[in-house]
């Protein structure tokens, strides 16, 4: 089938190699230009441009998507399909209908739960024991295009979004191929969305992330599961400069909101929360790399009585 694939980060490489090893003919690969990125801040290409790059595959990096030169040398192409895998722009309907056979998405919840950027860090905020990876029919609205499969996965006790994340990428890659052998052999049926069990998984903000330590551990630790890697719970130490926490656990303890409890140069600090407390056990203090927090100890970075907020 000849596919034009959609996509940008590491979330959706899966699904670009699946293709590929599946014997597809991907005509092109549309990914966002290349944006500053690290510390120097210098224009960097993404996991995807370098995955087709490297593959020899054509690379086109629009600023806009329904720009007329844009959309004049995706027709000569000729997909029969758009696959379309965190792309980060919203896709009008003459885009997504250019295909022979339409666009199709994947996208990493059960939908119609969890519509948006950012399911699968919602679902580890909200407390979910099980999401999933829904292959849709992209049209106009926000994720509300009929189903053509979905397949559940549990989220395991004290997983993180990265963690999640990855496992739902390789899950959402093989119900993909799967979904494609089918419409290969004739239509698929596809069932229609319940609008009105919609739910919402917006844009996480680096305001969003900031914690709320008078919140309950158990909270307070999904808050941090839910925020690994990108954007990063945080809080300012001291009222000054801000830290990002991960790994966090929850210990039967009672202190102050905020107030570091115990330091350890092992385990880590122990942070008093609205209910009990909250180990954690990697932190990225301001200006600096993602570190243990026994190192971050050690350094006498952090101090009992130290406080977050």
């Amino acid at each position: 089938m000849r596919v034009a694939f959609w996509g940008t980060p590491s979330f959706a490489l899966p699904a670009l190699r699946a293709l590929s090893d599946e014997g597809h003919d991907i005509v092109a690969v549309v990914t966002q230009p290349d944006r500053p990125a690290g510390r120097g801040q210098r224009s960097a290409p993404g996991p995807v441009k370098r995955y087709a790059v490297d593959g020899m595959i054509d690379v086109l990096q629009p600023e806009c998507p329904t720009d007329e030169a844009f959309l004049s040398r995706l027709r000569d192409l000729k997909p029969e399909i758009s696959v379309v895998v965190a792309y980060g722009h919203i896709l009008k309907p003459e885009v997504l209908e250019l295909p022979t056979l339409g666009s199709l998405n994947i996208h990493a919840s059960l939908l119609p739960e969890l519509r948006g950027a950012a399911p699968i860090h919602w679902a580890i905020i909200h407390g979910y024991q099980t999401t999933g990876v829904t292959i849709m029919r992209m049209e106009a609205g926000l994720d509300s295009g009929p189903i053509l499969r979905q397949v559940e996965e549990p989220i395991r006790v004290d997983e993180s979004m990265q963690n999640l994340a990855g496992r739902l990428a390789e899950v959402g890659a093989e119900a993909l191929i799967s979904t494609l052998a089918l419409l290969e052999e004739g239509p698929v049926v596809e069932q229609v969305q319940d609008h009105s069990r919609a739910t919402y998984a917006p844009k996480l903000s680096r305001e969003i992330a900031r914690l709320d330590w008078t919140l309950p551990a158990l909270e307070v630790a999904r808050w941090i599961r839910g925020l690994d890697g990108v954007p990063g719970a945080w809080s300012l130490q001291n009222g000054g400069e801000p830290v990002k926490f991960f790994s966090p656990r929850i210990e039967v303890r009672s202190g102050t909101p905020g107030e570091v409890i115990e330091v350890d140069d092992e385990m880590g600090i122990l942070v008093g929360a609205g209910h009990e407390a909250v180990r954690v056990r990697e932190v990225q203090p301001a200006g600096k790399r993602r570190m243990d927090a026994g190192e971050w100890v050690r350094g006498r970075g952090v101090r009992v009585g130290d406080r977050f907020a």
